[in-house]
């Protein structure tokens, strides 16, 4: 999502799932909600298909709609820390916490601008976030311990791993961040130590953790529930000897997307509103869209959406964000992080 995480990382390790973005970030199972019933002297209720069909509305600016029915699973940034490094430490990981209280996915998002669009770099844009949030003067509690904060290569992990970073240092301790490429790299770097922490995704790496531990067919337990997600990720992370923070309220993970052209043309701010306002949508994202549960067959099931037409572009890249802006599609995947959600 540039070379993301979600993406490369679980295809290389053969696990593709429903919590990727179109191979990672993810989905719930995708299953058709329960029809609405009515008594029948009632006049019938209005169908995807009965709709007039809402064209496409080219616009620079971009919008979310908000997934109010949970079709995506939840991906919400959350310190992984080794669990031996820091068995005699109890001050690292609150704070981590405290870091991961003040980020929610705008912050996330601006973030993500300044590195992606402004061309600032990871630790400057850290530097200036940490100063700004009153998180860059703390107690000195670090006593010179060395942290290795490790990051993936992509440059919204490089920036949290810098906060990370820039929070430990600012407590006394000797941190340093590393970016050690896809997970399939620096979960076993993280597992034996030779980083401390890493800034993850809750849902893609309790999916992770799941396949690795129990198969390639294991049943998904993650999910668009946060705090059912978190507890099935402490369990799986136990077993790795690894402990989390406290999840924070930004996330990245799959969204769809119009112009805010479009919504301000149909009054539309959610996936339900858009199902319930427009027919014949036609729809941009990766070629695998139209199988995915979390993806194309989510929204017609899910949320009953009329799809009418699909156009093969990419994950959430330069591609989909281009076809919503020019007017090609109405809707698009992108991730909900994303700098070109700035405005």
């Amino acid at each position: 999502m540039r070379v993301r995480r979600s993406i490369l990382a679980m295809t290389a390790a053969g696990v593709l799932l429903l919590v990727s973005a179109c191979g990672e970030a993810g989905s719930s199972d995708g299953d058709a909600q329960p029809a609405a019933t009515q008594d029948a002297t009632e006049e019938p209720m209005a169908t995807a298909s009965a709709l007039a069909a809402c064209e496409p509305v080219a616009g620079d600016a971009l919008v979310v709609l908000d997934d109010d029915q949970g079709l995506q699973t939840v991906d919400n940034i959350v310190p992984a820390v080794n669990a031996a490094a820091i068995a005699d430490d109890a001050a690292l990981l609150p704070l981590l916490d405290e870091l991961s209280a003040t980020l929610d996915t705008a912050t996330l998002i601006s973030l993500n601008k300044a590195v992606d669009v402004d061309r600032q770099t990871s630790s400057q844009v850290a530097a200036a976030y940490l100063e700004s949030s009153g998180l860059g003067v703390q107690d000195q509690v670090g006593n010179g311990t060395r942290v290795v904060v490790g990051a993936g290569n992509f440059s919204e992990s490089a920036t949290l791993a810098e906060l990370y970073a820039g929070v430990l240092r600012a407590a006394g301790y000797d941190a340093t961040t590393q970016t050690i490429g896809n997970r399939e790299t620096y979960l076993p770097a993280l597992e034996s130590g030779d980083l401390t922490v890493v800034p993850e995704y809750v849902g893609t790496l309790t999916e992770f953790l799941n396949k690795t531990a129990n198969g390639a067919d294991a049943a998904t337990v993650a999910s668009s529930d946060l705090v059912a997600t978190t507890t099935a990720l402490t369990g799986l992370g136990e077993a790795a000897g690894l402990v989390f923070g406290t999840p924070a309220a930004a996330q990245d993970q799959n969204a769809f997307a119009v112009t805010q052209a479009f919504a301000d043309e149909h009054d539309v701010s959610t996936l339900t509103e858009l199902a319930e306002t427009c027919g014949g949508i036609v729809l941009g994202g990766p070629p695998e869209c139209p199988e995915r549960p979390f993806c194309q067959p989510g929204l017609e099931e899910v949320y009953g959406l009329d799809v009418a037409d699909f156009t093969s572009l990419d994950a959430g890249g330069p591609l989909t964000k281009a076809a919503l802006q020019q007017g090609q599609i109405a809707v698009g995947l992108v991730f909900s992080s994303d700098a070109a959600l700035a405005g």
